[in-house]
């Protein structure tokens, strides 16, 4: 009797990469996950058609997603390792270096000796790797007072905690991700900006959807 065979699990379908192309896509413009809705209306598929691969996507260790939360489907870091590796493969055979190379150190103050070290400098040196790192430009200037500008890129670690004080990555009445720092009120929470010229928002539907660890700039 001959054998049954599987699917290797990091198969995909051509219908279950484009969703997490598009899943991939929508983060990246929108700063939040698309919902099921969302994701049927852009690939102009049924809703339990997108579910169904949704749950094949999870399956294969390639989406992440809190049960009951709309907004939380977050492609694993296996996930984002293939759509690398295809993107790799469709663009130019040569290998890219692994970072910026990192010569020593520069005194802002008194002059320091010079020494130079041979190693490299970037994202994953400095914050490593795993499911809850990512990165978000951003628009507009209401931080400018924590010296956070428009065009900037913050790394962040996703997470639904956070003290007070902290830089994060809210979520406003299920929609609207802003970035602000988070104080915990008695009946709400405030999002404070760090501008005069913004208000705070105050909201008892927010969601804490990852903290600032830190910010890149290019001038």
């Amino acid at each position: 009797m001959p054998l049954k065979t599987t699917k290797p699990t990091n198969q995909l379908t051509p219908r279950q990469l484009q969703l997490l192309k598009a899943i991939c896509s929508f983060q990246a413009s929108q700063c939040y996950s698309p919902t099921i809705a969302e994701l049927a209306s852009e690939l102009a598929i049924s809703r339990s058609t997108t579910f169904e691969h949704i749950t094949e996507l999870r399956k294969k260790g390639l989406l992440s997603a809190y049960p009951g939360r709309a907004r939380s489907l977050n492609p694993t870091e296996k996930a984002q390792r293939l759509l690398e590796a295809l993107t790799d493969h469709n663009s130019s055979s040569c290998p890219e270096p692994m970072g910026i190379p990192l010569v020593g150190r520069v005194a802002a103050g008194l002059p320091i000796e010079a020494v130079e070290n041979k190693d490299y400098l970037s994202l994953i040196s400095r914050f490593g790797t795993g499911d809850d790192l990512f990165a978000l430009e951003v628009t507009g200037n209401s931080m400018t007072g924590a010296d956070i500008r428009d065009g900037d890129y913050v790394i962040c670690r996703r997470t639904a905690l956070a003290d007070n004080g902290q830089l994060v990555i809210a979520i406003v009445d299920n929609e609207n991700a802003t970035l602000k720092r988070f104080y915990r009120q008695k009946s709400h929470a405030r999002l404070q900006p760090a501008n005069d010229n913004y208000d705070p928002i105050y909201s008892d539907n927010c969601r804490i959807e990852a903290v600032v660890v830190g910010l890149l700039r290019k001038f």
